[in-house]
Order: C-alpha cells, then structure tokens, then sequence
C-alpha cells in the first residue's frame, strides 16, 4: 500500500468527465479548454488531451505549463501582466485575453502577432460567495462599459466572460447567457470567438447536456463565433480522492479522530468555504469528527458516520478531492505533502510524485 497522505486520480472516473465534454463540443461546436487554475496536475495530461482542445491560464507559469505539457491550443489571461513577463507569456501563447482596456493599450503591440482578446464584465454572476463573484462590488474582472470597448474594437478579435461559479442549473446560465447578449450582443457580433468560462458543472449528474449543447450552437450560430468553454471542476470532478490515515482518537464532548493530513494545507478550499469534506459512504452508528494534524484550531475536515469504531491505523478516503488542491498545497507547519498517485484504467496504481523534506527545506530560504 502506498505511505499516506496521498491524491489518488482514477483514471476510469476521469475518462466519465472526458466523454461528456467530448460530447458536448461535438454537439455544439465549442471547444474546451482545461483551467489549469482548478487542475493542473499533468501525469494525466495524456488522457485529457484526446478530449480537450487545450489549455487556459491565469499567470505565465500556467500558460508555459499549458503549451509544455499539454501542446494544442494555449490561451493566455491574467488579472495584470508585467513589463517583465509579458513576452515569455505572449511566447507561449495563441491567444491572450488582456483584462482591462488598460492593459490592452499597453501590451497591444507586444501581442500584435497572436490573437488578443478582453474580457468583459456583465455584472451578474452564479456565484453566492462574495468571495469568488467575478461581478462583486467594484469588481477589477473585465470591462462592463459597451462605449469604452467600441473604442478598442479594432485591437481585438475576442471576449472573455466568466461570470458562472458552480453553477449547476442550465436555467440559470441560460438567464444569464440571454443578460450577456442583451448587453454585449453588438460587440460580440463583430468578433471571432468568445469564451465562455468555466464554473458551468455540465459534466454532473443529470444535468441537460443536450439542452446545453443546444444553447451553445444557438449561440455560436446567432453570432458567428467559436464558442469555447474552460471547465476545471467539471473536467475533473469525482475522479480523485486523498488517501489519508487516522494517527489518534480522543473524545472531548464528540469522537474525534486525527489523521495525517490538512484542510489548511491540503484542501485550503474547504477551509475558505467553510465546507466540509466528503466521506462515501457517510452512515452508520459511529460518528467522528476528522481532524488534521496541524496545530490550527480549526483544521477540521468535517463530521462523519462510520459503520465501526475508528481505530488508529485505519484508512479513509475524502472524495472530490482534485480541484483546487493539488494547485493550491502548501507546506503549513512543515506538514508532509501529499503524493501523487494515478489509478490507470487497468486498475493498476503507480506513484507519480512523491515530496520529501528536501522540497521542503528547498521551498523556503
């Protein structure tokens, strides 16, 4: 058995998400393009790449990491770029999405060889969390003013607009896709492409993949753009674990049981939600709260039912476990860093990765 705390990516639950997104830009002629910002980890590359149509980033390492491990298309976007970066990122790129008109007019001739884009703001989002609503109060994502981009027209050729976050209802993006064209309709005529962003959970149970597919063609069609989509949770959702072990039991008031492992430096997501992990299956006589094992206070991964006893030495497994936290690890209290390891389709397990104190040390000055 492999040491844990380790993110195991099951190779067969991973093609499930492929093949949805293979039928999605089959039936409506969009492309995707996977958000490195959600998942980056790219031992699995060679199978999402079959499926997907490229890479968007959000920083000139994702997008070198994009052209490097992943090849095909490459689509460049950062809230700011610097004078210092922003050759190598139009170097590695095919497109580049500048987020202000400022930015446009400033690097507009250092991108003129590729194609360049702006993301636009429609000031409405999916999103219920402050936190992450691209259309927040006084929000810095993208130009909302339809008279100052007709200003810019000429220096572009595609929009960016991402306003949907874990956005699992199609009436709702439907809604805001038909807010989009009422405000932007003009402008989104006289360009080529149009990305839609990512946040859409089309890949999830039961949601109207054709009903969707639908409303992209529809939309492609009415304006004579190539739609493209950026799925990062819905590329991988439920297809990775992380593999964690229970080190002590206790009670104070409730059953707590401490594992190897970290919200804070594992799956800081939840931590910044406020959410709790999943546990499959959650039921049984026996309830826990699963505690990480860094000194701070609130490194809790949530209550949970067992069917026994936990037991030091026992295993357990939190599901979902791919976007947003192989990306965003860290070494918080110098605890170990989870392995990597791959499920293939064969059922066999190998380690990809694994992180040792020299990563550590080496991390830091």
């Amino acid at each position: 058995m492999i040491e844990t705390p380790y993110y195991l990516i099951d190779k067969a639950k991973l093609t499930r998400n492929m093949e949805r997104i293979a039928h999605v830009r089959e039936k409506s002629g969009a492309k995707a393009l996977l958000a490195l910002k959600c998942f980056a980890t790219w031992s699995v590359f060679d199978l999402m790449r079959d499926h997907m149509d490229g890479t968007t980033s959000s920083s000139l390492f994702e997008v070198r990491l994009g052209r490097e491990r992943f090849g095909k298309e490459t689509h460049a976007y950062s809230v700011a770029y610097g004078d210092n970066e922003i050759d190598e990122v139009v170097s590695h790129a095919d497109k580049i999405i500048f987020n202000s008109i400022s930015q446009l007019e400033r690097f507009a001739d250092k991108a003129a060889g590729i194609a360049r884009g702006l993301r636009l703001n429609p000031q409405v989002s999916s999103s219920s969390f402050d936190l992450a609503d691209p259309a927040r109060p006084f929000s810095r994502l993208g130009e909302w003013d339809v008279a100052k981009v007709e200003r810019v027209m000429d220096r572009i050729n595609g929009f960016m607009i991402h306003n949907n976050c874990e956005n699992k209802e199609f009436g709702l993006f439907d809604r805001m896709l038909a807010r989009i064209e009422e405000r932007f309709g003009s402008l989104i005529a006289r360009v080529d492409w149009v990305s839609l962003g990512g946040g859409i959970h089309f890949t999830g149970d039961d949601y109207p993949v054709e009903a969707f597919s639908a409303r992209l063609r529809a939309f492609s069609d009415r304006y004579g753009v190539q739609v493209y989509l950026e799925p990062g949770e819905a590329s991988i959702t439920k297809s990775t674990t992380l593999e964690v072990t229970v080190l002590d039991t206790l009670y104070n008031g409730k059953n707590l049981a401490i594992v190897d492992s970290s919200i804070e430096a594992h799956m800081l997501d939840l931590l910044i939600y406020r959410e709790a992990a999943k546990v499959s299956p959650n039921e049984g006589p026996h309830s826990y709260m699963i505690c990480g094992k860094s000194c701070l206070a609130g490194d809790v991964f949530g209550e949970f039912r067992f069917a026994e006893e936990l037991k030091v030495g026992d295993r357990i497994s939190f599901q979902d476990a791919a976007g947003y936290t192989m990306v965003k690890k860290n070494w918080f209290n110098g605890v170990k860093m989870p392995a990597i390891a791959i499920r293939e389709l064969d059922g066999s397990v190998r380690t990809v990765r694994e992180f040792t104190y020299a990563d550590y040390e080496q991390s830091l000055s």
